[in-house]
């Protein structure tokens, strides 16, 4: 059901008031659920612990190299492009909806700034330019969801295949190489003093920076709340369709900045950088707690979720375990971030379901 904004305002028209009545009936519903919420949450991060835990082990298990400062960069060069995208995504998800364009934007990125460094372009020129590129695509995403009121699942599959398909008729299948060594470092040096690739340094900043906007500011708050009940969000006075609207486009710019790393990282643009990368980004997101149904999750859980997946698939290459089968890893990964955060909720249900009945004489 869609309800009309008071013209020129952004704000909510005055609900009746039977839609009052069904206002308060939610609110009292979440607020009752809300303990158990963050109880349930506090158990999968709980759990999510022993998973990077038992994947630390398992991976030193299996080779002495996977505990070196050497494997630790290379674990950044692999999960960092992955682990930057997966937070715009997490804000998304947590407003219950979905963006599957992520991958197709690091191309789209990826391809454009090669194509203007082949066509003289100076470098921070073409970045800027790449990110503004960013900010298009992801504005884009946002306005069909939010003003055309399309779903979020078939126009983000739509402009996957857009973005990958302008990508192409840019760059077609070359790739441009060539660029100056004091980009090329992104990939072949070290933040300096660690062993740190930039991608996943600039990560973690990023993670503190949204850990703070989601669990501490009322943006955060209204994320939460549009993820409950956005009908409820949306006579609290919450601008449901602007938020969701800067959310897409700041995924979009991520991305194309992701686009930016990815092509210094390996020193070259190709139409198809990151293709397929979108399964592990929606597998970093879900297993780390974030509900697809949206309104609940931390970044902390996310964190931990990008050492998970990025530990298991070093351990599994070092082992020479096929990329096919590390693919089966993270399907299976995927299935269960989805199946067991739920699964204590069905529990809830069903024991509060048989505790009314038994209630009744």
């Amino acid at each position: 059901m869609a309800f009309p904004e008071t013209k020129g305002t952004g704000t909510p028209a005055g609900p009746t008031t039977a839609e009052v009545a069904g206002q308060e009936r939610v609110l009292a519903a979440n607020t009752a659920g809300r303990g158990w919420r963050w109880q349930s949450l506090g158990r999968w991060e709980v759990a999510l612990v022993g998973f990077v835990i038992a994947t630390i082990l398992y991976g030193a298990a299996e080779s002495h190299y996977f505990l070196s400062g050497a494997n630790f960069f290379d674990f950044g060069l692999n999960i960092g492009p992955i682990a930057l995208m997966a937070l715009p995504l997490t804000f998304i998800v947590m407003t219950g909806e979905i963006d599957l364009s992520v991958a197709s934007t690091l191309g789209l990125a990826c391809s454009l700034l090669g194509y203007l460094f082949e066509h003289g372009w100076p470098l921070p020129l073409a970045i800027v330019t790449v990110l503004l590129m960013g900010v298009v695509t992801g504005t884009f995403n946002g306005i069909l969801v939010t003003r055309l009121g399309l779903p979020s699942l078939a126009v983000t599959i739509g402009t996957l295949t857009l973005y990958r398909g302008i990508a192409e008729i840019i760059l077609g299948s070359s790739s441009v190489t060539g660029f100056p060594n004091a980009y090329d470092t992104v990939g072949t040096s070290p933040i300096p003093h660690t062993q740190f690739t930039w991608t996943l340094g600039i990560f973690l900043v990023l993670a503190i920076v949204f850990g703070v906007v989601l669990h501490a500011t009322p943006l955060g708050r209204s994320m939460v709340a549009i993820g409950l009940n956005k009908e409820t969000a949306f006579f609290s006075g919450i601008r449901v369709k602007r938020i969701k609207l800067l959310l897409y486009t700041l995924s979009g710019l991520i991305c194309a900045a992701a686009g930016v790393l990815w092509t210094f990282q390996y020193a070259t643009s190709r139409y198809d950088a990151g293709t397929g990368l979108e399964l592990d980004v929606v597998t970093v997101v879900l297993f780390g707690g974030i509900s697809i149904f949206g309104g609940r999750g931390t970044i902390v859980g996310v964190i931990m979720a990008v050492c998970v997946l990025g530990g298991i698939q070093s351990a599994l290459t070092l082992i020479n375990v096929s990329a096919q089968a590390q693919e089966v890893v993270t399907g299976c990964l995927l299935i269960v971030s989805v199946v067991l955060p739920n699964s204590g909720a069905t529990i809830g249900q069903l024991r509060a379901r048989w505790a009314r009945r038994s209630a009744v004489p």
